[in-house]
């Protein structure tokens, strides 16, 4: 079978399953007909209003219909689709808008950006349903193309263009779909912002089967168990922190949720005690632990717990194994010296992986050649070949080909299962007037809680709050500093390097 396009996922499911449930959000119920309806007559808004067909459209919309018309609308008209999540700062949605070139904007609400902006509210494009679409002008899409461009934290303080190609996600659809039964009748949940990866599991997984994308409020995701049962979710896919907060509130009942069929986690480490905690509330349900770094395309490894939990493998770090790699792709593990190794940083190499990073500077030092016996740094150029490794910068160790998930090798940490670059924040406050330092570091609260992060500073500039105010114009929730502290020095090692433990050490000395 010749490669699919996200949008041919969805249109084989239009073709065989019309008038079947696609889509549930807010006091919308959409069949496949419908929901293709919309996106027709609003691919034809788009071409109208910008005069010409969009090569980038940029989606300023967030779990309302509008987000999910307008991200299949860019895929009608074989446009790249730049989610841009209305709740991060005006500041680093234009950039992000900038920086992946977008042609238009399609928003839930009036938003400004440099570029035309259509502003389709749900209730607008509801009134719709019913009505003939005409035929909207398009470019058909190609395998090559790139389906969507995410942005991830950069160390060097600019954000981080990811273009997945159309061929990235159908190898994955084409593994993930089957494997976990999807079809009519089935309902998955919607957890992941559109600015997430994981949300294309989320929407194209469901789409490309003839599913039911059941989409739930900020409020029902703090109560899953009962989110699950009132909406009859068969499907539950989310980062493990749900289930701590979910614990903490008192929202995890034992057997609150019998009819769950699948549960899959990715995003963070999956601890074994939540795993426990998930798995009492959902006993009838298949657990299963994912891996995968946005540049490999959503996730890459998986692990399926056994039935009984007193079969469940014990890990040193007290963690679910990330499992083995998907299906046609392949991974080697590399110690320091660049020799193959049973611990060390992984990478990964296949369909999956992308084919470099929106601005080619930043493939440097991200893919290796690997002669079978050494692994070298490669000169990957704009477009990194096929052969080569993409180096994830996480280390594992891997035993009878079961990889477990260590950390990372670099300051990169993940926070409500974002990608944060300590980096990227760090150079944000050196912008700052009167600051000569500065370093955040990340710590875990206690019974594997959240991770919070924290800044230090050092100069002229002791106006912590102030710091902490200009930050929050120009960085999204998840990777703000729980705190900003002034420090006359910042510690050194023997080396005169930074010493980041003793940071930790002095902030957190429990």
């Amino acid at each position: 079978m010749s490669e699919r396009t996200l949008y041919d996922w969805f249109t084989g499911s239009v073709a065989q399953h019309p008038d079947a449930c696609a889509l549930e959000v807010a006091d919308a119920r959409l069949s496949y007909r419908e929901l293709d309806l919309l996106v027709r007559h609003l691919a034809v808004d788009i071409t109208r209003t910008l005069g010409a067909v969009p090569a980038r459209v940029g989606v300023h919309a967030n779990r309302s219909l509008t987000a999910y018309v307008a991200y299949l609308a860019a895929q009608r008209l074989g446009a790249t689709a730049v989610p841009l999540n209305p709740s991060f700062p005006r500041s680093r949605r234009v950039r992000v808008a900038a920086l992946a070139d977008v042609d238009l904007v399609v928003a839930q609400e009036r938003a400004t950006y440099p570029v035309p902006v259509l502003v389709a509210e749900d209730d607008a494009l509801l009134e719709r349903v019913g009505r003939p679409a005409p035929e909207a002008p398009g470019r058909a899409a190609r395998a090559a193309d790139v389906a969507y461009t995410l942005f991830t934290s950069g160390s060097t303080g600019v954000p981080k263009g990811v273009p997945i190609r159309h061929s990235n996600v159908d190898a994955y659809l084409g593994h993930v779909i089957p494997r976990y039964g999807l079809g009519p009748g089935e309902r998955v949940s919607q957890t992941f912002d559109l600015t997430f990866d994981l949300s294309v599991f989320d929407l194209f997984a469901t789409w490309g089967s003839g599913a039911t994308l059941v989409v739930p409020t900020r409020r029902e995701l703090l109560a899953p168990a009962r989110f699950v049962a009132a909406r009859r979710i068969t499907h539950w896919f989310s980062v493990p922190s749900v289930i701590s907060m979910a614990l903490r509130l008192g929202r995890l009942p034992e057997g609150g949720m019998p009819g769950l069929r699948w549960s899959l986690f990715c995003g963070e480490r999956l601890t074994l005690e939540q795993a426990r905690a998930w798995r009492a509330a959902a006993p009838g349900s298949v657990l299963e632990n994912l891996y995968g770094p946005t540049e490999l395309t959503l996730s890459c490894t998986q692990f399926r717990l056994p039935e009984a939990p007193g079969d469940w493998p014990r890990t040193a770090n007290g963690t679910v194994p990330i499992g083995t790699p998907y299906p046609g792709l392949e991974h080697l593990v590399i110690d320091d010296r660049g020799a193959a190794a049973t611990r060390g940083e992984l990478c990964v190499r296949g369909p999956q992986r992308f084919a470099g990073y929106l601005d080619p500077a930043h493939n440097r030092h991200r893919f290796l050649r690997f002669d079978g016996v050494r692994a070298t740094p490669a000169d990957a150029g704009p477009r990194p070949a096929a052969e080569l490794w993409y180096r994830t910068g996480d280390l594992v160790t891997e035993t009878d080909r079961v990889l477990v998930h260590l950390g990372r090798a670099d300051h990169q940490v993940k926070v409500q299962g974002y990608r944060v670059e300590l980096g990227e924040i760090e150079a944000e406050l050196r912008r700052q007037d009167g600051v000569e330092d500065a370093i955040v570091v990340a710590l875990t609260e206690p019974d594997s809680g959240p991770v919070t992060l924290h800044a230090v500073c050092t100069g002229a500039n002791a106006d912590t709050d102030g710091l902490l105010a200009a930050l929050r114009e120009r960085l999204p929730a998840h990777m703000l500093p729980r705190d900003v502290v002034h420090w006359a020095r910042l510690p050194l090692n023997p080396n005169g390097k930074v010493d980041r433990a003793a940071i930790v050490t002095r902030l957190d000395p429990d």
